[in-house]
């Protein structure tokens, strides 16, 4: 990478000087993990370039990135990513930005208070238990589809109080059409392209309008049973404005959307990885059961054992340290913004990403490896508080940061107790850095019982 010159009459960091084409388009498309650790490597903590037609700063000190989502995150909205995901998401939690937000989430928050979330534990586990009990010895599985469908029916069912497991494999399709369109919806031709009768934007389209068929019939079901279920969408549909009015369907289906989707695409990714991991590390594997014998026996998990299963914990903290499920985080300056020695022009972009962050030498030893003894309590504590943010920071932090905790420990607690999974020899492992991190090929793996 080249360093590039400043324009006239702007200071700016250092960083590459892309193609043309590059300058115009989003070029890194082609291996974005790859070309922000570079960024990371070759530039130090603050970098910047121009990208999509956009000022892009790359930043990757962990004390910059708190100043950004924390302590000055009132001059920055989200940026062009998560603007494009409206596509899917509408204005709900994840895209809705100033006083509308903040009033959305004090809304949202009752369902994910520590009371309320303790009480969603028995219905994961009982969900994961359905679900090993449904593998034979020896299946071939694709565990992302596996966990796509385990983390879609918890969330139907602990938010939303609805069967949807019918339903997983078409939304788990629908979901990945839309997944796959996101990088052309990054580009300045998107709305012409989505406008072709074929292509990955037209089955984006068509995705979006089964899953808003699918979440508009939840919603008028509701709507017909008049019934206070006292879960998410019922408290959504109970909801009133300050002038006593309620929400339309739209606004109801935008956050209900939001939940259902964005929440347990994440945690399904995060759980894929961990069996990966896991079953690379045969040592850690082995910890992890011995951990699962001695606490539970052959009985299944409850809340009340998670105190009881720390290494289960630093198995799944180091797993997100690794893949993190949202892997970058983009903010757009209101205002001309300070960062170490410059100024950024307003309508800047801020990029941190997590996948660079949370692999940094400077505050991991061995970074690549897979150590989950590396999370002790002094570890943590001496560990800068942006050196990790699997879930973001600041105001705009990951409302279901604790339901994916005791959801992540809980599963892996009880599919482990039961079964080792192993990787199908030559099957390719190739991230895939979507709006989350999935698995570019699925995660081809054998199931083998432990007794």
């Amino acid at each position: 990478m080249a360093t590039r010159t400043a324009e006239p009459g702007v200071h700016l960091p250092p960083g590459p000087k892309l193609s043309r084409l590059g300058a115009l388009t989003y070029s890194f498309t082609r291996d974005p993990l790859v070309f922000l650790t570079g960024l990371a490597r070759t530039y130090g903590d603050l970098a910047s370039y121009t990208m999509g037609g956009e000022r892009l700063y790359f930043v990757n000190n962990p004390q910059w990135i708190k100043d950004i989502l924390v302590t000055h995150n009132r001059n920055f909205t989200k940026s062009r990513g998560l603007d494009r995901t409206k596509k899917l998401l509408g204005n709900g939690l994840l895209t809705s930005e100033g006083s509308f937000h903040l009033r959305q989430r004090r809304l949202l928050q009752p369902p994910f208070h520590r009371e309320r979330i303790v009480s969603y534990g028995q219905t994961m586990v009982d969900t994961a238990d359905r679900l090993r009990r449904n593998w034979t010895n020896g299946a071939t599985l694709d565990i992302a589809q596996e966990m796509m469908r385990l983390t879609l029916s918890i969330a139907g069912t602990t938010l939303f109080s609805v069967d949807v497991e019918s339903q997983a494999a078409e939304v788990g399709r629908a979901l990945t059409d839309v997944m796959e369109s996101f990088w052309l919806t990054m580009t300045p031709f998107a709305e012409a392209i989505e406008r072709l009768p074929i292509g990955p934007m037209h089955r984006a389209k068509l995705a979006r309008r089964r899953l808003d068929a699918m979440i508009y019939t939840m919603i008028a079901e509701r709507r017909a049973a008049a019934r206070d279920r006292g879960d998410l969408l019922s408290m959504l549909l109970l909801a009133q404005d300050d002038d006593g009015s309620m929400m339309s369907d739209q606004q109801v289906r935008d956050e209900a959307m939001t939940i259902f989707l964005a929440g347990h695409e994440t945690t399904a990714n995060a759980l894929t990885w961990t069996w990966y991991l896991l079953s690379q590390s045969p040592d850690d594997e082995a910890r992890l059961h011995a951990e699962l014998d001695q606490a539970l026996g052959q009985r299944l998990p409850a809340v009340a054992d998670l105190p009881s299963l720390p290494f289960v914990e630093r198995v799944v903290t180091e797993a997100m340290r690794l893949y993190p499920p949202a892997w970058a985080i983009g903010r757009r300056a209101i205002e001309p913004y300070t960062i170490d020695a410059y100024v950024a022009p307003a309508r800047s972009i801020f990029l941190m990403s997590q996948w660079v962050m949370h692999r940094d030498p400077r505050y991991y030893d061995q970074p690549d490896r897979f150590r989950p003894d590396r999370w002790t309590p002094a570890f943590k504590t001496a560990l800068p508080r942006f050196a990790y943010f699997p879930f973001g920071g600041g105001p705009r932090q990951c409302i279901g940061e604790s339901f994916a905790w005791m959801e992540l420990v809980l599963v892996v607690a009880t599919i482990a107790q039961q079964w080792k999974l192993r990787l199908v020899p030559g099957h390719p492992v190739v991230p895939q850095p979507l709006v989350t991190l999935r698995t570019k090929h699925g995660m081809k793996m054998t199931v083998i019982p432990r007794i």
